[in-house]
């Protein structure tokens, strides 16, 4: 059973949420925050397998609660945004989110994103997600990643998770075996002291490796 936290400040939408997850099997809501101080308390107490998270909320902001639930717990964060292009994604991401979702997702795309995130993977399916990736990233006041102890190899698959490639692609565009792709993931993510593909696309971006382009 996948337990999910909620936290929202619109009470409709907690409500909302709550009643789409419960009903979904393998997934049960465990708890609802109205702010981000609230969040973090809850998922302290209740350790759910995901958190399902606004970005704009008061008392502290869904990018902090983010970030101290991601710096304390191995509890995944799934941010959910009004717009597309909301500032806040890029630093969510950084903060540790596994990925996140327009509040517009129709119900069967989030409670899929919940399976996928709780089962330790990234949400990069929407290509908006890229594309906040690569204009954030063009900030030139923005973090430096180095990869000098990244391989060749594991570069360009570095570069082809940044792309958006599943392990599957990435197998067939290099001709590996899926396992082979699975270990220079692994390595990647214990290089790049990584939590998953989200921080590894980051990572890509950051080093130059990749390079912004236009949506």
């Amino acid at each position: 059973m996948t337990r999910v936290l909620i936290a929202d400040d619109q009470a409709l939408l907690r409500g909302s949420f709550r009643v789409l997850v419960d009903s979904a099997p393998g997934l049960v809501v465990v708890g609802e925050a109205a702010d981000g101080v609230e969040a973090v308390a809850l998922t302290r107490r209740e350790r759910p397998d995901v958190v399902l998270m606004d970005v704009r909320m008061p008392a502290m902001d869904g990018i902090e609660a983010t970030r101290r639930i991601c710096a304390e717990t191995d509890v995944r964060v799934l941010m959910l945004t009004t717009f597309d292009l909301d500032e806040y994604v890029y630093a969510a991401l950084r903060a540790g989110a596994s990925g996140f979702l327009l509040k517009d997702t129709r119900p069967a795309d989030l409670l899929a994103a919940i399976e996928v995130v709780a089962a330790g993977d990234a949400l990069l399916a929407p290509s908006v997600t890229r594309r906040l990736v690569a204009e954030f990233a063009r900030l030139p006041t923005g973090p430096v990643t180095r990869l000098d102890n990244v391989t060749a190899r594991e570069q360009e698959v570095l570069a082809l998770i940044a792309r958006g490639l599943s392990n599957d692609e990435i197998a067939a565009r290099l001709h590996l075996g899926i396992a082979t792709v699975k270990t220079h993931i692994g390595r990647l993510l214990h290089k790049l002291a990584a939590r998953d593909r989200a921080q590894l696309v980051i990572a890509a971006y950051e080093s130059g490796l990749v390079r912004p382009t236009a949506p």
